[in-house]
C-alpha cells in the first residue's frame, strides 16, 4: 500500500568502539532499555451515556449511522461502533461495541501504544558488531559477529533513503580500526527473537508479498527487495537486472525475461518465483518487457538475517575488507570472549512511530510485539509479547472478554478485538504522557499515510488522526477526530464478513467521520 512518507528519523547514534589494549573488550553504549517501567493503570472511560438528553446533532448522527449500515448491501456484514467523547467519557453512538471484530491493521492501535507507553519514546534498538579476538596489523582472526536486536531503520523507508548507507558506516567503523581481512566467516551472533519469524495465523499465500515479509533480530530493508527488469533496445536483445538497495540481495537465478514478444505488446510484464529452501533463496524470473521499457517486483526476503549479512558483505567489500570464510547464516550460539568492534543505536522509538502508523508497515509491528515480550518478561517470542500487550489492555481497564492477541500487526486471522477495547485505548492515550506523540504518528485524512487520499473535500480532513485496516472481508477505521465546536472524539467503526467491495465500507466510515467533524455538540 501506497502512503506518503513522513520527514526522516533523527541520526541513529553509531559508536565506534576503541581498542583499549590486547585482551580487552571495547566499551559499549547500550541502548536504553526502560524495564522499571509497569503497565499503566488509569480510570476506567465510561462506555455508557451519562444522564443527559440527546442532542439533536446526535439523533441526527444516530440515524445517519443507523441508515448505512443497515443498507441491503450489508446485509451480511458484521458492524461495530462506538463514539465516545474523550473528556466527559459520554457515549455518543454504540452498535455491538462489544462485540469482537477481526481488527485487520487496527491491532496496530495496540501496539502501539502498548510499546509507546511500556518502552518510552526514548527506547532505542542496539545492533554490535564482535571479532573474536582484536585485529592485529590488519587481520582480524577468527569470525566476525553481528548481534541485533531487531532494529528496523536499515531500510530505505527509515534511512534516509539509503538502507545501505548504516551497513556501510559499520564497514568504514571497521576500516578505521585498520582491519583488511577477515579470517572467519560474518555470522549472526545473537538471537533475541528465537520463535518463528512468522506471525501465527499469517496466510501462506501471502508469504511472497513484501507485506508477509518475516522478522528476526537482524531486518533489512522493511523485509523486501527491489528487482528491476530491463529490456533491450530491440525486440529479441538481452535484459539486464538490477536488485536494490543491495546490489546481492536477492540471489538472482533463472532469468526466463524477453524484450518484446506477443505478450506485452500493451504492457511489460515479469513475475517471480522463488526456491525458498536453504538461507538464499534463489530467483526464477519471467516475462516480456517492452523495447527500453523497465519492471520493477517487490521480492520478501524469507530470511531476514541472511539477507542482512549478505548486504553487510557487499558493504564489507565495498570498503576494501574481506571476509575469507564467507557469510554463514546460521546463529553463532557462544560470543564468549568476543570484543565489541562497533555498535549502532536506531533512532528513538518516537521517530520511527509515524513509519510503522501511518504506513501500516506490518514488520515494524511484529518487531515491537516481540521486543515488548524481551524487554518486559526477558523472552523475545511472540508469546511473550502476546501477554505484555494483554496485561496492558486490562490495566488500561478493558474487559478481557474484550480482545485475542496472537500478533502485532494484524495480519493474524486470529486477532480479535471490540471497538469497546479500541477505544479504551485511544482514551488511555489521550489522558496519557505520550498523547501528542501517538496522536502525531497516525495517518491524517486527506493528507497522509493509508487515508492520505481519504475525507478530501470534507471538515474531516486535516482533522482525523485514525489506523486504518484491511483483510479480506474486514475493514477498520478507529482514531481522532475533532468536531466543529472543539471536541475531541475516540471513536472505532469496525466491519467483518462484508462481500461488497472495501470502498462501499469506507464510503460509511468516511461519511460518519465526516458528520462528526463537523458537527456541533455543545457543551458537555
Amino acid at each position: 500500500m501506497t502512503a506518503d512518507r513522513p520527514t526522516l528519523l533523527p541520526r541513529p547514534i553509531v559508536v565506534l568502539a576503541l581498542m583499549l589494549g590486547a585482551g580487552c573488550a571495547a566499551p559499549v553504549t547500550p541502548a536504553p532499555v526502560p524495564a522499571t517501567r509497569a503497565p499503566a493503570t488509569v480510570t476506567p472511560v465510561p462506555v455508557a451515556v451519562a444522564g443527559r438528553g440527546e442532542s439533536s446533532t446526535r439523533r441526527a448522527f444516530s440515524r445517519l449511522a443507523d441508515s448505512l449500515v443497515n443498507d441491503p448491501m450489508f446485509r451480511s456484514s458484521h458492524w461495530g461502533v462506538l463514539v465516545v467523547d474523550a473528556l466527559s467519557g459520554d457515549t455518543l453512538y454504540s452498535r455491538n461495541s462489544g462485540k469482537l471484530f477481526m481488527p485487520a491493521s487496527n491491532q496496530k492501535l495496540l501496539t502501539g501504544a502498548t510499546s509507546l507507553t511500556l518502552l518510552g519514546p526514548d527506547f532505542r534498538f542496539e545492533t554490535r558488531v564482535l571479532g573474536a579476538a582484536h585485529p592485529v596489523n590488519g587481520i582480524l582472526t577468527g569470525d566476525l559477529a553481528v548481534v541485533g536486536s531487531g532494529d528496523p531503520t536499515f531500510s530505505d523507508s527509515l534511512g534516509g533513503g539509503d538502507a545501505m548507507a548504516p551497513l556501510r558506516a559499520f564497514a568504514d567503523s571497521l576500516a578505521a580500526r585498520g582491519i583488511t581481512e577477515i579470517t572467519g566467516r560474518l555470522m549472526r551472533g545473537g538471537d533475541a527473537f528465537p520463535d518463528s519469524s512468522l506471525g501465527f495465523g499469517w496466510a501462506w499465500d501471502d508469504l511472497d508479498y513484501a507485506y508477509s515479509a518475516p522478522v528476526d533480530e537482524l531486518f533489512f530493508n522493511e523485509g523486501f527487495a527491489r528487482v528491476t527488469v530491463v529490456g533491450g533496445r530491440v525486440s529479441g536483445a538481452p535484459v539486464t537486472v538490477r536488485t536494490s538497495p543491495s546490489r546481492t540481495v536477492p540471489r538472482i537465478g533463472t532469468v526466463e525475461v524477453v524484450t518484446g514478444g506477443p505478450c506485452c505488446a500493451a504492457r511489460s510484464r515479469v513475475q517471480w518465483s522463488a526456491d525458498v529452501r536453504g538461507a538464499r533463496p534463489s530467483l526464477t524470473l519471467q516475462g516480456s518487457v517492452r523495447p527500453g521499457d523497465s519492471v520493477t517486483v517487490d521480492v520478501a526476503l524469507r530470511h531476514s538475517s541472511g539477507a542482512w549479512l549478505d548486504a553487510f558483505a557487499e558493504a564489507l567489500a565495498d570498503r576494501g575488507i574481506r571476509v575469507r570464510g564467507g557469510v554463514e547464516a546460521d546463529l553463532l550460539a557462544d560470543t564468549t570472549g568476543y570484543v565489541t568492534l562497533a555498535s549502532r543505536l536506531s533512532p528513538p522509538l518516537s521517530a520511527i512511530l509515524p513509519f510503522f502508523e501511518k504506513p501500516s508497515q506490518n514488520q515494524i509491528g511484529e518487531i515491537l510485539f516481540k521486543t515488548l515480550g524481551r524487554v518486559r518478561t526477558g523472552v523475545g517470542t511472540a508469546d511473550s509479547g502476546r501477554v505484555v500487550v494483554e496485561r496492558q489492555l486490562v490495566a488500561w481497564g478493558a474487559d478481557s472478554a474484550g480482545f485475542a492477541v496472537r500478533d502485532g500487526s494484524g495480519l493474524s486471522r486470529h486477532d480479535y478485538v471490540s471497538p469497546e477495547t479500541i477505544v479504551r485505548v485511544l482514551g488511555a492515550m489521550h489522558r496519557g504522557p505520550e498523547f501528542r506523540t501517538f496522536y502525531d504518528a497516525l495517518p491524517i485524512g486527506g493528507v497522509d499515510g493509508t487515508i492520505g487520499d481519504r475525507m478530501r473535500g470534507t471538515p474531516a480532513a486535516g482533522n482525523v488522526h485514525a489506523k486504518t485496516g484491511t483483510l479480506d472481508k474486514a475493514r477498520s477505521l478507529s482514531g481522532y477526530v475533532t468536531t466543529a465546536d472543539g471536541r475531541l472524539l475516540l471513536f472505532s467503526i469496525l466491519s467483518n464478513n462484508h462481500v461488497v467491495a472495501n470502498r462501499e465500507v469506507e464510503r460509511v466510515q468516511d461519511a460518519l467521520v465526516a458528520f462528526l467533524a463537523g458537527a456541533t455538540l455543545g457543551a458537555p
